[in-house]
């Protein structure tokens, strides 16, 4: 899903993703229990329907925060949910022009949170906590149920959205981060359109004695997505350039905002044994030449 399943496809991330796309889990166990350890969980986790919580949430517990985090995120307050995970330093700099920028990742992530979050399980261990809500899984509106991990800071409970490795980069980097993420997740959504571009070419030539075509006939035809005429879903503009005889065609790829929604510029080579090649190289965001 952009960048936000990176998180951004997206990452992606995909940052946020990572909270949405945890491990199935039997919210009753645990594998190990020390001495400090507390386990609240329903006696019946398994109901189909989201029903909210079917344990006891008391006050600063780690399921309160996790249920304020999904109800931020439902109501689109991004900066106010991120704020309780460990992504903060990478957006509490963010000014609001900027975090607007990455609204329509996060408003994906949003629509996918149920009205009602089932929050059935919670097991404490000191300052760690895992909570077992039921969430969208890998199959569209399916709710599954996902652990969530969480860390005590203070007197809060954060949830761990990055693993430890990831969490260094956001301290060092701050709001870079997420302006890093998103070009790198661009540059391979760049990347993957042009394969797509090819192979979509690819078929449309067998079924037409080897003709090639352009955008919209190819969108007609459901070879494409509409989104490859805009630069709003990966952030590049797209040139599709026919030969006279539409035997032969072109496709380069420019960021639609240089600095921003990328810095490689790519171009879709066709090799003399038919077969595709992406090309890509900082161009200050010209189109890459040939």
């Amino acid at each position: 899903m952009k960048f936000i399943s990176v998180f951004f496809s997206c990452c992606t991330a995909v940052f946020l993703l990572c909270v949405l796309s945890g491990c199935s889990v039997d919210s009753s166990k645990a594998e190990v229990l020390g001495p400090e350890t507390r386990v609240n969980a329903a006696p019946d986790a398994k109901a189909a329907e989201p029903k909210g919580a079917t344990i006891e949430i008391a006050a600063g517990s780690p399921s309160e925060t996790v249920r304020a985090f999904y109800t931020k995120l439902r109501e689109k307050k991004f900066r106010e949910a991120i704020f309780l995970t460990n992504l903060r330093p990478a957006i509490e700099s963010l000014t609001d022009d900027e975090l607007k920028e990455f609204a329509v990742d996060f408003e994906a992530v949003a629509r996918s949170v149920p009205a009602e979050v089932e929050i059935n399980g919670e097991i404490i261990s000191g300052d760690t906590a895992t909570v077992t809500a039921k969430l969208p899984g890998g199959e569209g509106d399916k709710l599954e149920l996902q652990q969530i991990r969480l860390r005590k800071q203070g007197d809060l409970w954060i949830i761990l959205s990055a693993d430890d490795t990831t969490e260094k980069v956001i301290q060092k980097e701050g709001k870079n981060y997420f302006l890093n993420l998103r070009i790198d997740t661009h540059h391979e959504e760049a990347k993957s359109m042009l394969e797509r571009i090819a192979k979509a070419e690819m078929v449309y030539a067998l079924q037409n004695k080897g003709e090639v075509t352009d955008f919209n006939k190819l969108i007609l035809e459901g070879l494409l997505p509409a989104d490859v005429t805009s630069s709003q879903s990966t952030g590049y503009n797209y040139i599709l350039d026919l030969s006279a005889d539409k035997k032969s065609y072109g496709v380069s790829a420019t960021p639609a905002v240089y600095g921003k929604s990328g810095k490689l510029s790519f171009r879709l080579v066709i090799k003399a044994d038919g077969k595709p090649h992406v090309e890509s190289a900082d161009r200050g965001g010209k189109p890459l030449g040939k």
